[in-house]
């Protein structure tokens, strides 16, 4: 290792904060626990202490200050929107050999258009909601629409997670094109570009380029590599194949800053657009019979010329808590949008610091405010929605081109008349709202366990990937494990087979232990997990992504102990 690390402790956090403030401006660097709380404390898991929080106002700002903290051997954990489940953009504990600092790129946005807006080139604080915006003026969508990841959810987020999302015939993000900062075996952070566009200079004039959008057309190189997963809408069809369509540790998917989990500094990537669907049909169905759905899913997948756009899943119980305790979400979307979640998620988060010191205030304040709120709220669903809730335990919703309305149409009326579903054809504004109801469930878990701490222990949220040809797709659990639990959601990408499976553990019980009596039969059945939100703090990682890691990162410097990983500096073994 370099002298420049050996010699790190010699570099006091006093003085690397004076220098970080240099860089950044000492306005956006956050030192106070109650200024830091909302970045250390993760949206459904994690937390842990940090020396700084750092929110770099330039591309340039970022490698002076990933430059200098590496350098001095602090540990860097790299944050967009930090709305991930597994806790893998926020410290885990307090138990690191060096200290903590979090460099949030929520100021970086930017988005360059590129071969008439065909591709992308996405900075990181860029979000699906500004990329989709961005690109309807033009008449196309991005990889991942609202909902297909974490709502507010970041552009290289996902890139680094391999988030999966909804659209069926797109499969998970990913990119061979980015440009990123690696920590060396010397110790040194080195700027790699692989975008496929030619830019000469040192690195901060290279990045000061892309930041500005100085990406002439004659220096992009269109052969330079993939922008999206062109073999998923293949892979997804094979119904009979006895492996998920898709999980997080397929090294199939894993490149660079596509999978890195954090392990980089990604500066930007390189993406490709796809055409917008116009006029889309969406269908919504139900059924009692978990079997007739399993019918329904291979026939899409194997008998229509195009796959369907969308397909989401959601079970009764689950609807039904997403329509109590995710209301207030459903009601903040529907009325103004994605684009001010991440400022009302900020608010909450700076609401519940104030509330922690005043002691007469009991705990999850805040969302005991927003629930009571809630009940005045008017009624979000449409009331066919409803009735189907009464009549069937199942849900599907399903969308699917213009062009496929009829021929899906006409499937479904056979499909109903043989079977004990039904379906009706969604008006534009009910399928809307049927799909955004599907992803307020995401949060629905958690705001329950809020709302009853007195009988609620804690969460285990699991997403799993299915095999392609299981027919008993769905969850039966033993007694011993079911008695722990007081409600299940169940709800997910249904033609892909990833399932998200929220459980609320009863009062006295360890959520832990809970999950880990769980996985067993999860591996019975063949399946995989976490299927596309990353390994996190919370899952064990396959031999073969730690050493995926461990290629990326030698020194072990970016986000140590992904994967319950060692956290030691250069991968040092866990004493037993």
């Amino acid at each position: 290792m370099s002298a420049s690390l050996k010699g790190s402790s010699e570099v006091s956090n006093a003085s690397l904060i004076h220098s970080l403030r240099a860089i950044v401006g000492a306005r956006h660097v956050l030192t106070k626990p109650s200024a830091t709380y909302r970045f250390r404390k993760g949206f459904r898991f994690g937390m842990g202490d940090v020396v700084a929080v750092l929110q770099p106002g330039s591309l340039v700002e970022l490698w002076r200050a990933a430059k200098l903290c590496a350098e001095t051997g602090r540990i860097i954990i790299m944050q967009a929107a930090n709305t991930g489940l597994t806790g893998g953009s926020t410290p885990d504990g307090n138990d690191y050999d060096r200290d903590v600092v979090i460099i949030s790129t929520n100021r970086l946005d930017g988005i360059h258009l590129i071969g008439q807006g065909k591709q992308v080139v996405c900075l990181p604080g860029s979000t699906l909601h500004d990329l989709e915006e961005k690109l309807a003026a033009i008449g196309r969508e991005p990889h991942s629409v609202i909902g297909s990841s974490c709502i507010g959810a970041s552009v290289l987020g996902g890139v680094s997670n391999n988030s999966g999302g909804a659209l069926v015939q797109r499969g998970p993000a990913f990119t061979e094109m980015a440009l990123f900062g690696q920590m060396g075996e010397d110790g040194k952070l080195h700027l790699v570009n692989h975008l496929g566009i030619r830019l000469e200079g040192n690195p901060e004039q290279i990045l000061a380029a892309v930041q500005a959008g100085q990406l002439p057309e004659s220096a992009i190189d269109w052969k330079a590599g993939r922008g999206h997963d062109e073999n998923y809408a293949t892979h997804v069809r094979d119904v009979d194949a006895d492996t998920p369509a898709r999980f997080n540790a397929d090294p199939n998917r894993w490149y660079e800053a596509a999978g890195c989990a954090g392990k980089l500094v990604v500066f930007a990537v390189r993406l490709d657009t796809f055409e917008a669907n116009k006029n889309p049909g969406v269908f919504y169905i139900g059924t009692n019979n978990t079997s007739d759905l399993e019918d329904l899913r291979r026939h899409a997948l194997t008998h229509f010329d195009e796959l369907p756009i969308a397909g989401e899943y959601l079970h009764r119980d689950a609807f039904n808590i997403a329509e109590k305790y995710g209301k207030d979400t459903f009601a903040v979307i529907r009325y103004f949008g994605t684009k001010y979640l991440p400022m009302f998620f900020s608010m909450k988060s700076r609401f519940d610091v104030f509330a922690q010191r005043l002691p007469f205030l009991p705990d999850h304040f805040s969302d005991l405010a927003m629930q009571f709120i809630s009940r005045f709220l008017p009624k979000q669903l449409p009331q066919r929605m409803c009735d189907y809730r009464d009549r069937f335990e199942h849900h599907l919703m399903l969308k699917v081109s213009a062009h496929m309305t009829g021929p899906v149409r006409a499937y479904l009326e056979q499909w109903a008349s043989s079977t004990g579903g039904a379906f009706f054809e969604c008006t534009p504004d009910e399928g809307t709202r049927a799909f955004l109801h599907r992803f307020a469930a995401a949060g629905a878990a958690v705001r329950y366990r809020a709302v009853h701490t007195k009988t609620a222990e804690d969460i285990v949220a699991l997403d799993v990937a299915l095999r392609r040809n299981d027919r008993e797709w769905f969850e039966v659990l033993p007694k011993e494990i079911e008695d722990r639990i007081i409600v299940k959601l169940y709800y997910g990408h249904f033609f892909c087979h990833v399932m998200h499976q929220d459980y609320v553990v009863k009062k006295g019980y360890n959520a832990m232990k809970v999950e880990h009596d769980m996985l067993p039969g999860l591996d019975a059945r063949g399946a995989r997990y976490p299927a596309e939100h990353n390994v996190g703090h919370l899952y064990k990682a396959p031999e073969e992504m730690v050493e995926h890691y461990r290629s990326l990162d030698p020194c072990n410097c970016f986000n140590p102990g992904i994967g319950l990983a060692t956290k030691k500096r250069n991968w040092v073994a866990e004493s037993v």
